[in-house]
């Protein structure tokens, strides 16, 4: 059984979570960008399950593993 998809935001403060995504964006080519916002679905989904999408230290740290992955590359 599936369950209802949260659309309330989760976060203490949306637009400043807001702006580390733009942030974490700044500067990267069209194609960069694409790879890192690529990264960043692909380890929130793999997160789901723990229940942490709403938590800024776990979206901090998606980014921060995601353009690691993408300097890396």
């Amino acid at each position: 059984m599936s369950e209802t998809l949260v659309t309330q935001s989760r976060f203490a403060d949306p637009d400043r979570a807001f702006r580390l995504l733009i942030e974490a964006r700044r500067g990267l080519s069209v194609e960069a960008a694409a790879a890192l916002d690529a990264r960043l679905v692909l380890l929130l989904a793999n997160h789901i399950g723990a229940n942490h999408i709403g938590d800024e230290a776990v979206l901090r740290e998606a980014i921060a593993a995601a353009g690691a992955a993408l300097e890396a590359s």
